[in-house]
């Protein structure tokens, strides 16, 4: 499925940001690479800043201070889901293709099948499930073969078949060449990574390396 990726085509490099909210300070000089072909996971305790981590790596959030370096195309996966309940999914690929300027669909109708709901492209998302609503949704972040993949919590909803579809999927990405970050709350899910880095106190700690 993914074409291949030279490395100066990805990367993402986190140095030194510091975000706070108010007198709420969330990141306090957070570091952290993703190298072409790297699957990165981020873990941390429920309000440690994992989502505004990712926010401010996609360029949603400005950071107080530090640096961002993106290199390549982003596909961000948020971990609510913004879709319009009225639109079928076959509307929401169009609207993408457009925003993309893909030429066409079929790198998204084979991500459909490689997910699990081809079936589905006539039913409007207000109808589906929350699993099939978040397959959706890293779908539309996938569907234009970035190559800096940046996903929080993707799998939420997801039954056991398509999480394990989810994992071999990013495994050929990673192996593809692609810069792949994960948000993850799942200790069973550890060993899919190339490394975890735990977000404690505003920081990022090595927590072990999987492979």
């Amino acid at each position: 499925m993914p074409s291949e990726v030279t490395q100066r085509q990805s990367r993402l490099r986190i140095e030194g940001v510091w975000k706070a909210y108010g007198r709420r300070q969330v990141l306090r000089g957070a570091d952290l690479d993703v190298p072409p072909g790297a699957l990165v996971g981020v873990v941390g305790e429920n309000g440690a800043g994992k989502s505004t981590l990712l926010r401010i790596a996609v360029g949603q959030l400005t950071p107080d201070r530090g640096t961002v370096v993106r290199a390549g195309a982003v596909g961000y996966c948020p971990q609510q889901a913004v879709l319009n309940d009225s639109f079928t999914v076959l509307q929401h690929l169009r609207l993408f293709q457009v925003a993309y300027r893909l030429p066409s669909l079929a790198r998204a109708y084979e991500l459909m099948d490689v997910l699990g709901f081809a079936g589905c492209g006539r039913r409007r998302t207000g109808e589906l499930s929350g699993g099939t609503r978040q397959k959706l949704n890293l779908l539309i972040a996938l569907m234009h073969d970035p190559q800096l993949l940046v996903l929080d919590e993707p799998y939420q909803g997801f039954d056991w078949d398509t999480h394990q579809r989810f994992w071999a999927l990013a495994a050929r990405l990673r192996d593809a060449g692609r810069s792949i970050v994960v948000v993850s709350h799942l200790l069973h899910d550890l060993h899919h990574f190339d490394a975890v880095r735990q977000l404690r106190e505003g920081r990022l700690e090595t927590e072990e390396t999987a492979r």
